[in-house]
């Protein structure tokens, strides 16, 4: 097997078009470089409501809440997008309740429900013996990555982007004013369900490149970076999709070229440019800025 060393001098002597298209001849990197793409699309743009919103920690509560409706599609053999849907808005509900009609605070009800939903999935796997790659499942496998999955991809992808564009002076308002909003007569819990339904939609179309337990990163790390190069939230949309979409190919020919699994190097990636931005960033970098 060959080092690290030695498979990146070879690597150094490939002409970079041949670097850049050679992954393009196999169809599980077609089928992951077009999920993922689109999985950094929307992963951000969602993301950057919830950054701005300071409740980045909910899409990792999300990502935990899918589990078990994932693990019953499995068992009764239906999408599991479908599961992980009800799951996922299911547990938004859950959260809701808990904030609005009990002493709960709504850090501790995140917790609780995020930590009780992936036990439950967890169980549920073991209990009903579903044959599962549990790994791939958690953590993205870009070999598992299929026609079908861009498709799905693609789908909710256009819902997602279509809802936000449809109601984006709506999510704006309710973003920065929550009480305004409410007073204006806006229907602030359909708004709260509807971003956590687009949540959960991005985390089932991120899933398969990205597992259950990363696509977070994607969900905050080109939403934060973006922040720290622009001002205005749409600016910070388009920038953190820019982002995103970057750090999704480095992640997937780094995962192609080193064999890593495709999950982990892609969060390394949005890592990477985050900290290259935190430093060299022309208005917030820690090297740039003026004391």
């Amino acid at each position: 097997m060959l080092s690290n060393q030695t498979l990146i001098a070879q690597l150094a002597q490939i002409p970079l078009w041949q670097w850049i298209t050679e992954p393009l001849t196999l169809e599980f990197m077609r089928n992951a470089l077009i999920a993922g793409g689109l999985a950094g699309i929307i992963c951000p743009v969602i993301g950057c409501f919830l950054v701005v919103q300071r409740m980045a920690l909910l899409g990792d509560v999300m990502t935990h809440t899918v589990m078990p409706g994932m693990a019953i599609a499995f068992f009764w053999r239906i999408d599991v997008a479908i599961g992980a849907f009800i799951s996922g808005v299911g547990s938004a509900f859950l959260i809701a309740l808990l904030r609005t009609q009990t002493i709960v605070k709504v850090d501790a009800a995140m917790a609780l429900t995020s930590s009780s939903f992936f036990a439950i999935g967890i169980l549920l796997i073991s209990i009903l013996k579903i044959k599962i790659d549990l790994h791939g499942f958690l953590f993205g496998d870009i070999l598992s990555v299929t026609q079908a999955d861009t498709i799905r991809a693609g789908i909710i992808s256009l819902i997602v982007l279509a809802a936000i564009a449809i109601f984006y002076k709506q999510l704006l308002f309710y973003t920065f004013d929550r009480l305004g909003a409410k007073a204006m007569g806006l229907p602030v819990n359909l708004i709260y369900v509807g971003l956590m339904a687009g949540v959960t939609l991005t985390i089932i179309a991120s899933m398969q490149t990205m597992g259950v337990v990363l696509v977070v990163s994607l969900l905050v790390g080109p939403a934060i970076t973006a922040y720290l190069l622009v001002k205005e939230l749409h600016q910070m949309i388009f920038t953190g999709a820019l982002i995103g979409v970057t750090a999704s190919a480095i992640g997937l020919y780094a995962s192609y070229y080193l064999n890593l699994p495709s999950g982990p190097a892609i969060v390394v990636s949005v890592l990477i440019l985050f900290l290259i931005t935190l430093v060299f960033s022309p208005t917030q970098g820690l090297l740039t800025r003026s004391k």
